[in-house]
């Protein structure tokens, strides 16, 4: 085949695929269908009234009459996924059963519950939330919307006496003892069971304890021992037991959440089936839930007997057709506020607000007792009606009536305080402190420093004044005046004498050992008969460095001439202390007053070690004491043993750092103590924003030439001394092309190091060019004329070239200035000369 028949080909089935590409949304929208994996469920006792409905698996099955509430939590609940019994194709033998209708209706069962939940929390309109929120508040609501609360009765328990037999249950038969026997039945549609030699026997309608009797009577005529007799007990026992129960048809009306028939296993109660119904609606009554059996009220459930007590009497076991009745409500109020269960509560007819207040677990520890306010709804308007504490049992609550519990004052009806120089201050009983003097006492009695002579009362009026009433208490001890009846809310003062005497101190500063100078400030506090070695004894004794031939007392002047200019204000006392801190004859036992200023100054002659530190190219590095108080440069070189070979004395540099104070911030003395600990010792500080780092540069080669020359510096406490090695390159930055370090060569100028670098760029400042020297001095270029004279490059200099503001012109830039400018002045001079020939 050639390449055009090929072309050809392919040309032809271009139509059908692109069909096919079109039809293939439509197919993939085309999907089998499902076959049930759920046969259908049996239909129980009304199907086959042998089969029996299984043990444990009929309970909480609906049938298919039942309608669907897609408020309720309970709508849709089917056990299974169990078709109605109408609808049920095996109870249709010999018809054509349609397998898709099937699976769909099983589908959707099962779907129910997760329905239900969906459009509970999510899809539900603001009606149905504000009516969800409503049924929450009822009291009992929450009992049947809790699907934790498992209702459906034990399967597995022993078969009641009690429980009346009909068709569909199976019945187990047990004879032991002097003969033994068992037998299986089923109790069929008839109400019969068939046991051989005994025929039909009718059960049904009977106790199972009735059923035993009957049958212990039919088994006796070919059984012996089952009846005894002279006396005797039978010999052979007869029991009978439950098998498989059978499944009852129960139907649920009036004000539920689901009304429905539901199918449920014989076993369970009226209780069971009102649960799975979903329990009382928004208007359901929860105190009257009748059981119809045939027409007649069998009988009547009060939930609240089993939420308050745990029990509900009137719960009986359901049987067939049994239908449960949930009336409308007659009396039911809200009760909010300080309870500890609010909400709203359905009560009888004779029931009282006690009632009602003990359904809701009765006040909370806060709330407000003696009085309850009642909104209540009459027939044109709302009123408001107060009931007192003693009325709570016999007041009437009407329909629709709103119970409000406050909350209680805070506020105490009997309280009193005291306050001040007493033992024991704070609040007390009123009814156990009638009056001042019984208050003092209970508050254990007043302190040492009491001044009784002026006890305050704070009074508040009943026109809530304050009212302010001066005691001496003195007058009450000895009956000069009456006791003062105190009343609620008196606040008694009783001042401290401490309070009203100014703190006297006596300061002491200098050279003293004091340990909580950070915390005293140096001030100790002053007590009578205090003498200057007591309180030099307080501030830790005398240091080494204290002048102890001239310590002072410096007192203030309290007899001063008023107004006079030359009016002395202070005294001032010498003395001459000793290491023992005694004082001589005439001077011992100098007594002080408040407010007195020791002052023990540092003697002239006390000076401490102080340390230099030496670095680099010396013989002996290391850290050196000044001897002399004008020990130069050259001195400590000395004691270093000299230079060495590799030294570059124009390098050498002093390092001096030197502590500031800032005299508007208070002052770290620790952290002060710490700096200064650290210059000393030569250790580098870092970013300490107190000290000052200054790098002095000097001319080592001079000051060694010439020791004690003005060049030769007297050094300085923490001072250090840098000698470099030989330095043999230079260091050239800033505007250049390619900044670096250049081997440094006799002989080479400043231009040339710059050579070595790239030279000048565009933007390069040449006339602000500058050099650092190694001992950090610095030289800059100078000019002359229209030249730059650069300054002289040592080994190790730095040079620094800087950027030009703005860039420069080129050469196009710079005619085409010129040639504007010159234009210009030519313009301007030819204006000059019309103006002039003008006139």
């Amino acid at each position: 085949m050639n390449r055009l028949t090929l072309t050809k080909s392919y040309k032809s089935l271009l139509p059908y695929l692109l069909s096919f590409i079109v039809s293939l949304p439509a197919f993939s929208q085309v999907t089998p269908t499902a076959p049930s994996t759920q046969g259908p469920a049996s239909t129980g006792s009304q199907g086959n009234p042998q089969s029996g409905a299984p043990r444990g698996n009929t309970t909480g099955n609906t049938t298919g009459n039942q309608p669907a509430n897609a408020n309720s939590p309970q709508s849709g609940n089917t056990q299974g996924n169990q078709p109605s019994n109408s609808n049920n194709p095996q109870s249709n033998e010999g018809k054509t059963v349609d397998k898709a209708k099937i699976a769909t209706e099983g589908n959707e069962s099962g779907n129910d519950q997760s329905k239900v939940n969906q459009n509970t929390s999510t899809t539900l309109s603001p009606a149905e939330q504000e009516k969800e929120a409503f049924r929450q508040k009822i009291y009992g609501y929450s009992l049947f919307a809790d699907k934790k609360l498992d209702q459906i009765p034990d399967l597995q328990i022993s078969t009641p006496t009690n429980y009346i037999v009909g068709p569909g249950d199976e019945l187990n038969i047990y004879i032991y003892n002097y003969a033994e026997s068992s037998y299986k039945t089923t109790v069929d549609k008839d109400g019969n069971i068939q046991i051989v030699r005994l025929g039909p026997v009718h059960v049904a309608g009977r106790t199972i304890e009735e059923v035993r009797k009957i049958l212990i009577d039919k088994f006796s005529k070919f059984v012996p021992g089952l009846i005894g007799g002279g006396g005797e007990t039978a010999r052979t026992k007869l029991m009978v037991t439950l098998g498989e129960v059978r499944s009852v048809k129960v139907f649920v009306t009036g004000e539920v959440i689901n009304p429905g028939t539901y199918t449920m296993s014989s076993l369970s109660s009226a209780f069971n089936a009102l649960y799975q119904a979903g329990g009382p609606n928004e208007i359901g009554s929860f105190r009257d839930v009748r059981v119809v059996r045939q027409g007649k009220v069998v009988s009547h459930i009060d939930i609240y007997d089993y939420l308050v007590n745990g029990k509900i009497d009137g719960d009986i076991r359901v049987q067939d057709n049994d239908n449960i009745v949930v009336g409308y409500y007659l009396k039911r109020a809200e009760i909010t506020g300080m309870v500890k269960r609010p909400g709203i509560y359905e009560l009888k007819g004779e029931e009282k607000l006690g009632d009602m207040l003990r359904y809701s677990g009765g006040f909370m520890d806060k709330a407000y007792r003696a009085r309850l306010k009642i909104q209540r709804i009459t027939s044109k308007e709302r009123k408001l009606l107060d009931v007192a504490e003693p009325d709570f049992d016999t007041f009437e609550v009407v329909t629709g009536d709103s119970v409000d519990v406050g909350t209680v004052l805070d506020r105490f009806e009997n309280i009193v305080t005291i306050e001040g120089a007493v033992m024991r201050p704070g609040n007390f009983s009123l009814d156990n402190s009638p009056t001042l003097k019984q208050l003092i006492e209970n508050a254990q009695g007043f302190r040492e420093d009491a001044f009784v002579g002026r006890v305050s009362v704070l009074r508040t009026r009943d026109d809530l004044v304050i009212q302010s009433i001066p005691i001496n208490y003195t007058d009450i001890i000895n009956n000069v005046t009456p006791d003062l009846i105190l009343t609620r809310l008196d606040q008694v003062i009783v001042p401290s004498k401490f309070d009203m005497a100014e703190s006297a101190y006596i300061s002491v500063e200098g050279e003293v050992n004091n340990t909580k100078l950070g915390e005293n400030e140096g001030k100790f506090p002053y007590t009578i008969d205090m003498t200057l070695e007591d309180v030099l004894v307080q501030a830790g004794g005398l240091k080494e460095s204290a002048y102890t031939s001239e310590v002072e007392v410096v007192r203030r002047k309290r007899n001063s001439i008023a107004g006079a200019a030359n009016a002395q204000i202070s005294e001032v006392f010498k003395f001459d202390v000793s290491r023992d801190l005694s004082l001589n004859s005439k001077a011992s036992g100098f007594p002080l007053l408040p407010f007195d200023q020791v002052i023990v100054r540092r003697s002239p002659n006390y000076v401490e070690q102080q340390t230099v530190f030496v670095e680099g190219e010396v013989l002996i590095t290391g850290p050196y004491t000044i001897i002399n108080k004008n020990d130069k440069i050259s001195d400590i070189i000395k004691r270093a043993g000299g230079l060495t070979d590799l030294a570059y004395p124009e390098g050498a540099t002093l390092l001096r750092r030197t502590l500031v104070r800032d005299l508007e911030e208070p002052t770290d003395f620790d952290q002060a103590a710490i700096t200064e600990k650290s210059i000393k010792q030569g250790m580098i500080i870092g970013d300490t924003p107190n000290v000052k780092e200054e790098k002095i540069g000097i001319i080592l080669k001079n000051i060694l030439r010439n020791p004690g020359s003005f060049e030769d510096l007297i050094v300085q406490e923490g001072d250090i001394i840098r000698i470099p090695k030989r330095l043999e390159t230079v260091q050239v930055a800033g505007s250049v092309l390619y900044p670096t370090s250049v081997k440094y060569g006799k002989g080479m100028s400043f231009t040339d190091y710059i050579s070595q670098s790239g030279g000048f760029t565009v933007v390069s400042l040449r006339k602000s060019s500058y050099i650092k020297y190694p001992n950090g001095n610095i030289d800059r270029t100078r000019r002359f004329l229209f030249f730059n004279v650069y300054p002289k490059v040592e080994p190790g200099s730095e040079i620094f070239v800087p950027v030009r503001a703005a860039p420069a012109l080129n050469t196009q830039q710079a005619i085409s200035t010129a040639t504007g400018l010159l234009s210009s002045v030519m313009g301007l001079i030819v204006t000059v000369l019309a103006f002039r020939s003008i006139r």
